[in-house]
């Protein structure tokens, strides 16, 4: 890379994307923030850090991740050709390791030697908690109560990895909740505490940081498919709670005009406030930990409790960029329904033999609409962004079957 080349993409990091985005935190944290834009432009054209990081995801995390064709859901679906971007075969089994390992090195590089988190879940917890170890960082995880009982394996591993699991008791104990205790631990200890958001929003730079470490995604599957099928997809599908891995999937095709792009919310019980999580279709206009973005809200702006069936899209916004996609018309999103997304983990399952993330389960359930519409002859590439292994004790509980060990009881520490 030039000089030139260098300032260029030193001076390229947008604070807001269209409309959205933008960094409205309190001033104390105004510093931190400030430090770890300048320390990521520094870095991110810096020939050593690149090369680390590069080696890290080959060596450690896994990269690049499997393009699967999955033949018997083309059969079953009875239309266009369905691929798997395979981050359930990543190291910690899903897209989180690629953002994790990209900012704990940003952090060393800061010399911030303690590591936080919020995590719904537990993929990114998991993940903060693996380079916490691997790079001997003290580590704490905020994690709603009613997310600890969902995802007691995870909250188990972060343990093992000597993680602090934090549960949070306070408002609906999701990641909405989890995420504010975070923010509080990072403004009363930012001198020595570096926090990895886990999705594509936040205040100016994290949409931007992760929305760059999660594209390697879709870098990935554009070489893989062209190399396999000679073509692009017709369709990218990707679920999005906060949007970090459906960002990372759509980041390479942003530009090609024949690629179809689908976003896939929580569509949960039904449309009714508080019986989903679909922060796009039902969003409003506003301000929520450090960015303006779409936000599930009352009528005088207050942010509501939403649902999900799957503890990683139980949040109440989206990323500022998938804002923005949404707004010029560049991505779609749907929602999908518990039911429907359950219903696509079992039929994954039983056809594939892959256990799909129930975050993934609604990318699935809705590409099976789309197969149909774009037909025979065409592709689907959808983005398996974790493995459901987490979720195999909420879903049995869910059909009504009590596993011999459910894990419901374990509390962090306990």
């Amino acid at each position: 890379m030039t000089k030139g080349q260098a300032e260029s993409k030193r001076s390229d990091l947008p604070g807001y994307f269209g409309e959205f985005g933008g960094r409205y935190s309190p001033e104390v944290l105004i510093p931190a923030l400030e430090e770890l834009e300048a320390t990521y432009n520094r870095l991110r054209a810096d020939p050593q850090f690149c090369k680390e990081l590069e080696s890290l995801l080959c060596e450690y995390a896994g990269r690049p991740s499997q393009l699967t064709y999955a033949p018997r859901l083309t059969e079953a679906w009875g239309g266009a050709e369905i691929y798997l971007k395979r981050e359930d075969l990543n190291h910690t089994g899903s897209h989180k390791i690629t953002n994790a390992l990209g900012q704990a090195l940003l952090a060393r590089a800061m010399g911030k030697r303690r590591l936080i988190a919020e995590t719904g879940a537990g993929q990114h917890g998991v993940a903060t908690a693996t380079m916490a170890a691997r790079f001997g960082m003290e580590c704490r995880v905020y994690m709603g109560a009613e997310d600890v009982r969902r995802q007691a394996l995870n909250c188990y591993r972060m343990e093992l990895l000597g993680t602090e699991v934090f549960p949070v008791r306070c408002g609906s104990a999701t990641l909405k909740d989890a995420t504010n205790e975070a923010m509080r631990d990072w403004a009363q200890n930012v001198g020595s505490t570096h926090y990895i958001i886990g999705s594509a929003i936040g205040p100016h730079p994290f949409p931007t940081i992760v929305r760059e470490l999660q594209s390697v995604i879709s870098q990935e599957a554009r070489a893989q498919l062209q190399q396999r099928c000679g073509a692009l997809p017709d369709a990218v599908v990707a679920c999005v709670g906060g949007g970090s891995n459906a960002i990372g999937a759509f980041a390479a095709f942003l530009d090609d005009a024949s690629v179809e792009l689908y976003g896939v919310e929580a569509g949960g019980r039904g449309d009714s406030v508080g019986e989903n999580s679909a922060s796009i279709t039902f969003g409003e206009v506003g301000y929520f930990h450090g960015t303006r973005s779409l936000f599930i809200q009352s009528n005088d702006g207050q942010i509501e409790n939403v649902h999900s069936v799957s503890a990683g899209l139980d949040y109440p916004g989206v990323g500022p960029e998938h804002a923005s996609l949404a707004r010029s018309g560049r991505a779609r999103y749907v929602r999908v329904s518990d039911e429907a997304a359950l219903a696509a983990f079992r039929e994954t399952a039983r056809l594939e033999g892959i256990l799909p993330a129930l975050e993934t389960s609604h990318s699935l359930a809705y590409a099976r609409e789309l197969a149909g519409r774009i037909g025979r002859g065409g592709r689907i590439l959808i983005c398996l962004s974790g493995r459901g292994d987490k979720d195999v004790v909420e879903v049995a509980r869910l059909s009504g079957r009590a596993l011999i060990s459910t894990g419901a009881e374990h509390e962090p520490g306990s």
